[in-house]
Protein backbone atom coordinates (compact mmCIF):
# COMPACT_ATOMS: atom_id res chain seq x y z
CA UNK A 1 0.00 0.00 0.00
CA UNK A 2 1.33 3.34 -0.95
CA UNK A 3 2.32 5.46 1.40
CA UNK A 4 -0.04 8.66 2.19
CA UNK A 5 1.92 12.02 0.28
CA UNK A 6 3.42 14.51 2.53
CA UNK A 7 1.12 17.58 3.44
CA UNK A 8 2.93 20.81 2.74
CA UNK A 9 3.27 23.06 5.66
CA UNK A 10 0.42 25.91 5.89
CA UNK A 11 2.23 28.96 4.66
CA UNK A 12 1.44 32.10 6.63
CA UNK A 13 -0.41 34.28 4.49
CA UNK A 14 -0.66 36.91 7.04
CA UNK A 15 0.70 41.16 5.23
CA UNK A 16 3.75 41.60 6.57
CA UNK A 17 3.92 44.27 8.81
CA UNK A 18 6.83 47.27 8.46
CA UNK A 19 7.85 48.99 11.29
CA UNK A 20 6.99 52.49 11.58
CA UNK A 21 9.05 55.32 12.55
CA UNK A 22 7.93 57.52 15.02
CA UNK A 23 9.35 61.18 15.48
CA UNK A 24 9.46 62.12 18.85
CA UNK A 25 9.46 65.68 19.11
CA UNK A 26 12.46 67.34 20.82
CA UNK A 27 12.22 68.43 24.13
CA UNK A 28 11.17 72.11 24.88
CA UNK A 29 14.20 74.32 27.13
CA UNK A 30 13.15 76.98 26.71
CA UNK A 31 9.26 78.47 26.92
CA UNK A 32 9.77 81.59 26.21
CA UNK A 33 11.45 80.93 23.09
CA UNK A 34 9.33 78.17 21.98
CA UNK A 35 6.20 80.32 22.13
CA UNK A 36 7.83 82.88 20.05
CA UNK A 37 8.70 80.55 17.87
CA UNK A 38 4.61 78.82 17.95
CA UNK A 39 3.24 82.31 17.28
CA UNK A 40 5.69 83.34 14.06
CA UNK A 41 5.06 79.57 12.68
CA UNK A 42 1.44 80.22 12.83
CA UNK A 43 1.14 83.49 11.61
CA UNK A 44 3.40 82.37 8.52
CA UNK A 45 1.25 79.33 7.59
CA UNK A 46 -1.79 81.22 8.25
CA UNK A 47 -0.69 83.72 5.88
CA UNK A 48 0.57 81.04 3.20
CA UNK A 49 -2.72 80.16 3.25
CA UNK A 50 -3.92 83.83 2.17
CA UNK A 51 -2.44 83.41 -1.96
CA UNK A 52 -0.91 86.65 -1.79
CA UNK A 53 0.70 87.97 -4.47
CA UNK A 54 4.46 89.91 -4.66
CA UNK A 55 3.33 93.60 -5.26
CA UNK A 56 5.90 95.23 -6.59
CA UNK A 57 7.82 98.57 -5.25
CA UNK A 58 6.04 101.54 -3.86
CA UNK A 59 7.12 103.43 -6.85
CA UNK A 60 5.98 101.10 -9.37
CA UNK A 61 2.41 101.15 -7.91
CA UNK A 62 0.97 102.57 -11.90
CA UNK A 63 3.79 101.37 -13.87
CA UNK A 64 1.27 99.80 -16.20
CA UNK A 65 -0.44 103.52 -16.89
CA UNK A 66 3.02 105.50 -17.00
CA UNK A 67 5.75 102.89 -18.74
CA UNK A 68 3.06 101.11 -20.47
CA UNK A 69 0.69 103.54 -21.92
CA UNK A 70 1.59 106.92 -21.24
CA UNK A 71 4.64 108.25 -23.52
CA UNK A 72 6.75 109.29 -20.36
CA UNK A 73 10.15 109.10 -21.65
CA UNK A 74 10.13 107.90 -24.84
CA UNK A 75 9.32 111.18 -26.93
CA UNK A 76 11.53 113.16 -28.24
CA UNK A 77 12.58 115.88 -31.08
CA UNK A 78 15.22 116.01 -33.49
CA UNK A 79 16.68 113.46 -35.89
CA UNK A 80 18.27 110.52 -34.03
CA UNK A 81 19.81 107.19 -35.40
CA UNK A 82 20.89 104.36 -33.20
CA UNK A 83 23.45 101.16 -33.88
CA UNK A 84 23.07 98.87 -31.22
CA UNK A 85 25.39 95.74 -31.60
CA UNK A 86 25.25 92.19 -29.41
CA UNK A 87 28.08 90.49 -29.31
CA UNK A 88 27.09 87.71 -26.46
CA UNK A 89 23.42 86.88 -25.07
CA UNK A 90 25.67 84.82 -21.34
CA UNK A 91 27.06 86.93 -20.69
CA UNK A 92 25.30 89.74 -22.06
CA UNK A 93 27.62 92.16 -23.90
CA UNK A 94 26.27 95.45 -25.88
CA UNK A 95 27.07 98.62 -27.39
CA UNK A 96 25.64 101.42 -28.75
CA UNK A 97 26.46 104.28 -31.28
CA UNK A 98 23.24 107.25 -31.19
CA UNK A 99 23.34 110.67 -33.22
CA UNK A 100 21.09 113.06 -32.67
CA UNK A 101 20.15 116.52 -34.25
CA UNK A 102 17.77 119.28 -34.04
CA UNK A 103 17.26 118.56 -30.10
CA UNK A 104 17.91 120.45 -27.17
CA UNK A 105 17.49 117.74 -24.34
CA UNK A 106 19.30 114.93 -26.43
CA UNK A 107 23.71 115.39 -27.02
CA UNK A 108 25.30 114.93 -30.66
CA UNK A 109 26.64 111.74 -30.05
CA UNK A 110 26.21 109.28 -27.31
CA UNK A 111 28.08 106.00 -26.41
CA UNK A 112 26.48 103.33 -24.29
CA UNK A 113 28.21 99.88 -23.40
CA UNK A 114 26.61 97.71 -21.43
CA UNK A 115 27.68 94.37 -19.70
CA UNK A 116 25.64 91.68 -17.99
CA UNK A 117 25.05 88.28 -15.95
CA UNK A 118 22.36 86.64 -13.77
CA UNK A 119 23.55 88.24 -11.49
CA UNK A 120 25.44 91.42 -12.40
CA UNK A 121 25.32 94.41 -14.54
CA UNK A 122 27.67 97.20 -15.54
CA UNK A 123 26.55 100.04 -17.65
CA UNK A 124 28.15 102.77 -18.12
CA UNK A 125 27.52 105.81 -21.36
CA UNK A 126 29.48 108.48 -22.39
CA UNK A 127 27.65 112.14 -24.14
CA UNK A 128 29.68 114.22 -26.66
CA UNK A 129 29.25 116.84 -23.72
CA UNK A 130 31.26 114.62 -21.44
CA UNK A 131 28.72 114.20 -19.40
CA UNK A 132 28.66 110.63 -17.91
CA UNK A 133 26.57 108.54 -15.91
CA UNK A 134 27.19 104.70 -14.90
CA UNK A 135 25.19 102.16 -12.90
CA UNK A 136 26.16 98.78 -11.45
CA UNK A 137 23.81 96.33 -9.92
CA UNK A 138 24.45 92.89 -8.69
CA UNK A 139 22.53 90.22 -6.85
CA UNK A 140 23.62 89.53 -3.49
CA UNK A 141 20.73 87.22 -2.84
CA UNK A 142 17.66 85.70 -4.71
CA UNK A 143 15.91 88.34 -2.95
CA UNK A 144 17.94 90.72 -2.30
CA UNK A 145 19.91 93.40 -4.87
CA UNK A 146 22.24 96.28 -4.63
CA UNK A 147 21.92 99.34 -7.13
CA UNK A 148 24.22 102.07 -7.56
CA UNK A 149 24.70 104.77 -10.10
CA UNK A 150 26.88 107.89 -10.58
CA UNK A 151 25.96 110.48 -13.17
CA UNK A 152 28.79 113.79 -13.67
CA UNK A 153 27.82 116.61 -15.74
CA UNK A 154 30.30 119.07 -16.53
CA UNK A 155 30.33 122.78 -16.58
CA UNK A 156 29.09 124.41 -19.35
CA UNK A 157 27.71 127.94 -20.35
CA UNK A 158 28.40 129.64 -16.83
CA UNK A 159 26.50 127.14 -15.28
CA UNK A 160 28.84 124.97 -12.66
CA UNK A 161 28.94 121.76 -13.05
CA UNK A 162 27.21 118.83 -10.86
CA UNK A 163 27.61 115.12 -9.66
CA UNK A 164 25.00 112.38 -8.04
CA UNK A 165 25.88 109.70 -6.32
CA UNK A 166 22.75 106.93 -5.52
CA UNK A 167 23.05 103.93 -3.92
CA UNK A 168 19.66 101.33 -3.53
CA UNK A 169 18.85 97.97 -1.75
CA UNK A 170 15.91 96.46 -2.71
CA UNK A 171 14.63 93.07 -0.75
CA UNK A 172 12.24 91.20 -2.74
CA UNK A 173 9.68 88.93 -0.56
CA UNK A 174 6.89 86.44 -0.72
CA UNK A 175 4.25 88.79 -0.80
CA UNK A 176 6.07 92.40 0.13
CA UNK A 177 8.65 94.62 -0.94
CA UNK A 178 11.64 96.72 0.54
CA UNK A 179 13.85 99.45 -0.86
CA UNK A 180 15.79 101.81 1.04
CA UNK A 181 17.27 104.70 -1.35
CA UNK A 182 20.01 107.27 -0.29
CA UNK A 183 21.26 109.86 -2.64
CA UNK A 184 24.28 111.98 -2.59
CA UNK A 185 25.37 110.49 1.24
CA UNK A 186 27.86 112.42 3.00
CA UNK A 187 28.94 113.30 6.36
CA UNK A 188 31.65 115.74 5.49
CA UNK A 189 29.79 118.60 6.33
CA UNK A 190 29.62 118.06 9.73
CA UNK A 191 26.70 115.62 9.98
CA UNK A 192 24.90 113.67 7.92
CA UNK A 193 23.53 115.00 4.36
CA UNK A 194 21.60 114.10 1.80
CA UNK A 195 18.36 112.64 1.06
CA UNK A 196 17.22 108.79 1.90
CA UNK A 197 14.32 107.05 1.01
CA UNK A 198 12.85 104.16 2.78
CA UNK A 199 9.68 102.11 0.94
CA UNK A 200 7.44 99.08 1.78
CA UNK A 201 4.97 97.62 0.30
CA UNK A 202 2.83 94.95 1.45
CA UNK A 203 -0.34 92.96 0.01
CA UNK A 204 -2.84 92.72 2.22
CA UNK A 205 -5.47 90.30 0.04
CA UNK A 206 -4.92 88.76 -3.42
CA UNK A 207 -6.17 91.70 -5.23
CA UNK A 208 -5.10 94.85 -2.56
CA UNK A 209 -1.93 96.12 -1.64
CA UNK A 210 -0.96 98.92 0.75
CA UNK A 211 2.24 100.53 1.12
CA UNK A 212 4.47 103.70 2.30
CA UNK A 213 7.42 105.76 2.01
CA UNK A 214 9.37 108.23 3.85
CA UNK A 215 11.90 110.98 2.64
CA UNK A 216 14.00 112.85 4.49
CA UNK A 217 16.15 115.20 3.32
CA UNK A 218 19.20 117.48 4.46
CA UNK A 219 20.75 119.77 2.11
CA UNK A 220 24.14 121.31 3.00
CA UNK A 221 25.38 124.50 3.85
CA UNK A 222 23.65 124.38 7.38
CA UNK A 223 20.15 124.20 6.33
CA UNK A 224 17.37 122.15 8.47
CA UNK A 225 16.55 118.89 7.66
CA UNK A 226 13.31 117.89 5.83
CA UNK A 227 10.73 115.25 6.28
CA UNK A 228 8.06 113.76 3.84
CA UNK A 229 5.24 110.58 3.63
CA UNK A 230 3.08 109.26 1.63
CA UNK A 231 0.44 106.85 1.75
CA UNK A 232 0.63 104.42 -1.07
CA UNK A 233 -2.61 101.27 -2.27
CA UNK A 234 -2.91 99.31 -5.34
CA UNK A 235 -5.97 97.36 -6.40
CA UNK A 236 -6.09 94.73 -9.04
CA UNK A 237 -8.93 93.60 -10.65
CA UNK A 238 -9.29 91.00 -13.26
CA UNK A 239 -9.00 93.29 -16.42
CA UNK A 240 -8.10 96.90 -15.02
CA UNK A 241 -5.87 98.17 -11.83
CA UNK A 242 -6.03 101.16 -9.62
CA UNK A 243 -3.69 103.11 -7.82
CA UNK A 244 -3.52 106.35 -5.30
CA UNK A 245 -0.95 107.87 -3.78
CA UNK A 246 -1.69 110.65 -1.20
CA UNK A 247 1.17 112.69 0.07
CA UNK A 248 1.09 113.88 3.41
CA UNK A 249 2.50 117.13 2.84
CA UNK A 250 -0.10 118.16 0.22
CA UNK A 251 -0.77 116.15 -3.20
CA UNK A 252 -2.58 113.22 -4.81
CA UNK A 253 -2.44 110.96 -8.11
CA UNK A 254 -4.58 108.50 -8.52
CA UNK A 255 -4.19 106.58 -11.52
CA UNK A 256 -6.12 103.74 -13.23
CA UNK A 257 -5.24 101.19 -15.88
CA UNK A 258 -7.85 98.80 -18.19
CA UNK A 259 -7.48 96.45 -20.85
CA UNK A 260 -10.19 97.06 -22.75
CA UNK A 261 -8.82 93.84 -25.29
CA UNK A 262 -5.73 91.58 -26.20
CA UNK A 263 -4.27 94.78 -28.64
CA UNK A 264 -5.72 97.94 -27.03
CA UNK A 265 -4.38 99.54 -23.07
CA UNK A 266 -6.06 102.76 -22.04
CA UNK A 267 -4.65 104.80 -18.98
CA UNK A 268 -5.96 107.69 -17.17
CA UNK A 269 -3.98 109.57 -14.22
CA UNK A 270 -4.90 112.78 -12.04
CA UNK A 271 -2.12 114.78 -10.34
CA UNK A 272 -4.07 116.93 -7.77
CA UNK A 273 -1.38 119.52 -5.82
CA UNK A 274 -2.22 121.24 -2.45
CA UNK A 275 0.79 122.20 -1.11
CA UNK A 276 0.89 124.88 1.74
CA UNK A 277 -3.02 124.67 2.46
CA UNK A 278 -1.79 123.26 5.51
CA UNK A 279 1.68 125.43 5.94
CA UNK A 280 3.82 121.88 6.79
CA UNK A 281 6.26 122.65 4.64
CA UNK A 282 6.83 126.74 4.21
CA UNK A 283 9.98 125.70 1.88
CA UNK A 284 6.84 124.73 -0.79
CA UNK A 285 5.73 128.12 -1.27
CA UNK A 286 2.94 129.98 -0.55
CA UNK A 287 -0.63 127.81 -1.14
CA UNK A 288 -1.21 127.08 -4.20
CA UNK A 289 -4.04 124.31 -6.11
CA UNK A 290 -2.94 122.42 -8.99
CA UNK A 291 -3.75 119.82 -10.78
CA UNK A 292 -3.76 117.90 -14.14
CA UNK A 293 -5.63 114.58 -15.80
CA UNK A 294 -3.97 113.18 -18.48
CA UNK A 295 -5.84 110.30 -20.90
CA UNK A 296 -3.84 108.10 -23.05
CA UNK A 297 -4.24 104.89 -25.24
CA UNK A 298 -2.11 102.48 -26.69
CA UNK A 299 -2.57 99.91 -29.51
CA UNK A 300 -0.42 97.46 -30.32
CA UNK A 301 -0.53 95.83 -34.23
CA UNK A 302 1.71 93.12 -35.86
CA UNK A 303 4.57 95.18 -36.16
CA UNK A 304 4.53 98.58 -34.75
CA UNK A 305 2.70 100.16 -31.51
CA UNK A 306 0.77 103.02 -31.16
CA UNK A 307 0.35 105.49 -28.17
CA UNK A 308 -1.46 108.69 -27.71
CA UNK A 309 -2.55 110.73 -24.74
CA UNK A 310 -3.72 113.97 -24.33
CA UNK A 311 -3.99 116.05 -20.54
CA UNK A 312 -6.08 119.18 -19.28
CA UNK A 313 -3.54 121.42 -19.83
CA UNK A 314 -3.85 121.44 -23.58
CA UNK A 315 -0.93 119.17 -24.56
CA UNK A 316 -1.56 116.40 -27.19
CA UNK A 317 1.49 113.69 -27.69
CA UNK A 318 1.62 110.65 -30.05
CA UNK A 319 4.38 107.87 -30.60
CA UNK A 320 4.52 105.52 -33.52
CA UNK A 321 6.76 102.39 -33.05
CA UNK A 322 7.04 99.92 -36.34
CA UNK A 323 8.95 97.12 -36.97
CA UNK A 324 10.27 97.24 -40.73
CA UNK A 325 12.39 94.58 -40.60
CA UNK A 326 14.07 92.15 -38.43
CA UNK A 327 16.87 94.73 -37.70
CA UNK A 328 15.28 98.13 -38.34
CA UNK A 329 12.78 99.78 -36.45
CA UNK A 330 11.40 103.13 -37.35
CA UNK A 331 9.91 105.63 -34.27
CA UNK A 332 8.41 108.95 -35.22
CA UNK A 333 7.14 111.03 -32.29
CA UNK A 334 4.69 114.13 -32.18
CA UNK A 335 3.83 116.92 -29.40
CA UNK A 336 1.41 119.90 -29.49
CA UNK A 337 1.22 122.13 -26.87
CA UNK A 338 -2.01 124.71 -27.51
CA UNK A 339 -1.54 126.46 -23.98
CA UNK A 340 2.52 127.49 -25.41
CA UNK A 341 1.49 127.81 -28.92
CA UNK A 342 4.34 124.92 -29.97
CA UNK A 343 5.48 121.70 -31.43
CA UNK A 344 7.33 119.10 -31.71
CA UNK A 345 8.53 116.14 -34.33
CA UNK A 346 11.28 113.54 -33.95
CA UNK A 347 11.93 110.68 -36.39
CA UNK A 348 14.26 108.07 -34.92
CA UNK A 349 16.37 104.84 -37.09
CA UNK A 350 17.40 101.96 -34.57
CA UNK A 351 19.49 99.30 -36.64
CA UNK A 352 20.11 96.28 -34.47
CA UNK A 353 22.77 94.28 -35.49
CA UNK A 354 24.16 90.51 -34.83
CA UNK A 355 26.62 88.02 -36.89
CA UNK A 356 25.33 84.57 -37.18
CA UNK A 357 27.87 83.06 -34.04
CA UNK A 358 25.22 85.33 -31.84
CA UNK A 359 22.60 82.88 -33.53
CA UNK A 360 24.08 79.84 -32.62
CA UNK A 361 24.34 80.82 -28.98
CA UNK A 362 20.82 81.23 -29.21
CA UNK A 363 20.31 77.75 -29.34
CA UNK A 364 22.93 76.33 -26.91
CA UNK A 365 22.58 78.96 -24.13
CA UNK A 366 19.78 80.35 -22.32
CA UNK A 367 19.94 84.40 -22.41
CA UNK A 368 21.40 86.15 -19.40
CA UNK A 369 18.83 87.79 -16.93
CA UNK A 370 20.45 91.12 -15.46
CA UNK A 371 19.24 92.57 -12.31
CA UNK A 372 18.16 96.02 -13.75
Amino acid sequence: MAAPPLEKPAMDTSPLTTPVSVTVPEPRSNSFIDTIYDTYQSFHDRRAALGLAYPGPVDEIAKEVQRGVFLTNQTFSGLRAELNKSFSIYPLFQISHAFSTGSQMLSPYTFLALYGTNNLLCQAQLDSDSSLSARFNSRLTDRLIFKSSVQMQPSSMGQPGATQVSLEQDYTGADFSAQLKSINPSVLEGGLTGMFIGSYMQSITPRLALGLEGVWQKPGGGMGPEAALSYAARYKGDDWIGSLQLLTQGGLQGTYWRRLTDKVETGVDVNLQFAGLSGANAMLGGARKEGVATLGAKYEFSRSIFRAQVDSQGKIGCLLDKMVAPPVRVTFAGEMDHSKNSAKIGLAVSIEASGEDLMEQQDKVSPASPPF
